[in-house]
């Protein structure tokens, strides 16, 4: 999936406060235990899941990959005691997350900048780890992002991602097919381009990433639909007036589609981790 013409830093300046209010502080998915639990419970979840296989240690450096606006940048400081760089294309994401850290007093310790996490420019073996949630689909060459990740990776150090992921490919012919609904979804969320779990797997092991963890998290994350509805009903307004009717309708339409790719097997949620080979 994807688009042409696309500015990712234009679409995340332009939705980054709406999405605040539609996907919760987080700004990702949530893993649920029940389908009504609390959005906030089921997004920590994830970000849990992420912890336990990105294995932070006290003292080490994190590289965020795609940081939005700095909430798991900032957990992770705060409860593992680590030193985060959280890098993004956006502006208005990059002074979210640098308010967000000053006011939860880990200005020492977080910091976020303007980069590409396809071409980063930061030194090679650089940081410990390296922490990839929810931001692979919008960069339009994985291939680049991961060799990225790998090469500022230290030796023996861990990379995890995890991310909306096809259920299976998808030949060119359905992607023709589904061009309506397709593109819905990027005039919501932006170009996206998806790969399959294992094709990630592939890119990690190309990279000299021995995967040790590789998780279908497909149904776990299905009820984060109907949590985004709900809160696109109690925060109406204020989004309107942040991205228009026209947003908002497409932000729900595009529930509705990946509900029901969720449901059929096309799309779904998948999470991987491992150790680059020392």
């Amino acid at each position: 999936m994807t688009g042409g013409g696309y500015d990712p830093r234009t679409h995340y300046d332009h939705v980054t406060d709406a999405w605040s209010l539609l996907l919760g502080a987080d700004l990702h998915y949530g893993v649920f235990d029940t389908p009504t639990e609390p959005l906030a419970v089921a997004t920590a979840r994830l970000t849990d899941a992420m912890i336990e296989a990105v294995r932070p240690e006290p003292g080490l450096s994190v590289l965020d990959v795609g940081c939005g606006t700095g909430h798991s940048a900032c957990r992770l400081a705060a409860e593992q005691d680590v030193a985060v760089l959280g890098i993004t294309p956006s502006t208005i994401g990059i002074h979210r997350a640098t308010a967000r850290a000053a006011a939860a007093g880990l200005s020492e310790t977080v910091r976020f900048e303007a980069r590409d996490g396809m071409a980063n420019g930061l030194p090679d073996d650089s940081t410990d780890r390296v922490w990839v949630l929810e931001s692979s689909h919008l960069m339009r060459h994985r291939d680049r992002l991961i060799s990225e990740c790998a090469r500022v990776l230290r030796p023996g150090g861990r990379i995890a991602l995890c991310d909306l992921m096809l259920a299976r490919p998808m030949p060119f012919e359905e992607v023709r097919r589904l061009h309506k609904p397709l593109g819905t979804l990027r005039d919501a969320f932006g170009a996206a381009r998806m790969e399959t779990r294992d094709r990630y797997e592939q890119l990690f092991a190309d990279n000299g990433i021995d995967v040790d963890v590789s998780l279908d998290l497909t149904e776990a994350t299905r009820p984060t639909f109907d949590a985004w509805r709900r809160n696109a009903a109690l925060h109406e307004a204020a989004v309107v007036a942040q991205i228009g009717r026209d947003g908002l309708d497409a932000f729900l339409a595009s529930c509705d589609i990946l509900d029901g790719f969720w449901g059929d097997g096309t799309m779904g949620y998948g999470l991987i981790a491992g150790r680059l080979t020392p």
